[in-house]
């Protein structure tokens, strides 16, 4: 009995490592394939992608834990996968038609304030879906939208009737100067210095800067940007917050 508990023992922690190395195998082989067929497989998740994610993150999971099988036809199948996903970027990227019949085409739902029934029924979308949809954007009342457009990843791009409009610094002739995008200097308390030498300044003149929020050493701030502008934003690791407003659930009875 005690030799059999030992070799039962012994083939346990084989199979945990098994498992171990199955994972990491897999792990990285999605790292590279995710890598390999780009951002838009997240940002813009059309119904396709969602089929495909699905079906491969169910292979690495298979071949990560199923031990009765060998791992290289996983490997394989994952591979082929990510190489047919691949393939149908590349064909709808030179071929129009072919986009529109895999990603679909973005489709009109509203068109001058006036829902599109006959549209909805067909793609099998409810009002209460747009108007969640619509909600989202900000918008809780049909009477201001003018077009709506239901994009192939499910999202909705709205184009306000023109009275709702916000009004813009051109509309009322204001002159604006261009803000630009803002650079990280100091990042988790970090001086990120290849970005300081972008903007063309240096730790003393970003000590200088600092010292007017109370900051006398760079591992003080949280966050420091500077956009295109001059901007500069600054986050301290002690922010003297006197009061942290709670937004959170109520949490009963005290």
């Amino acid at each position: 009995m005690v030799i059999l508990k030992f070799y039962l023992e012994e083939f346990a922690v084989n199979e945990g490592l098994v498992v171990v190395v199955r994972a990491i195998i897999s792990f990285f082989t999605l790292l590279i394939l995710t890598k390999l067929l780009g951002k838009e497989q997240i940002s813009q998740l059309t119904f396709f992608d969602y089929i495909l994610g699905i079906t491969i993150g169910s292979i690495a999971s298979e071949a990560t834990v199923d031990l009765s099988s060998r791992t290289w036809p996983h490997f394989i199948g994952l591979v082929s996968w990510a190489g047919l996903a691949y393939l149908m970027q590349f064909i709808t990227l030179k071929w129009r038609y072919a986009a529109k019949l895999i990603e679909g085409e973005p489709t009109i739902v509203i068109m001058n304030g006036k829902i599109m029934e006959n549209v909805l029924r067909k793609m099998k979308f409810r009002i209460s879906d747009i108007l969640t949809l619509l909600r989202n954007q900000g918008i809780f009342d049909l009477n201001e939208v003018d077009y709506a457009i239901l994009e192939p990843n499910g999202s909705l791009s709205v184009l306000k009737k023109a009275e709702y409009l916000p009004l813009t610094p051109k509309d009322m002739n204001i002159p604006v100067k261009p803000s630009g995008i803002s650079t990280e200097l100091v990042y988790d308390g970090v001086l990120i210095e290849e970005n300081l030498r972008q903007m063309n300044k240096d730790k003393k003149w970003l000590m200088n800067q600092l010292k007017k929020y109370g900051i006398n050493d760079i591992s003080e701030a949280f966050l420091v940007t500077l956009n295109d502008a001059g901007s500069l934003y600054v986050d301290k690791y002690k922010d003297n917050i006197k009061k942290v407003k709670d937004i959170g659930d109520y949490k009963g009875p005290h």
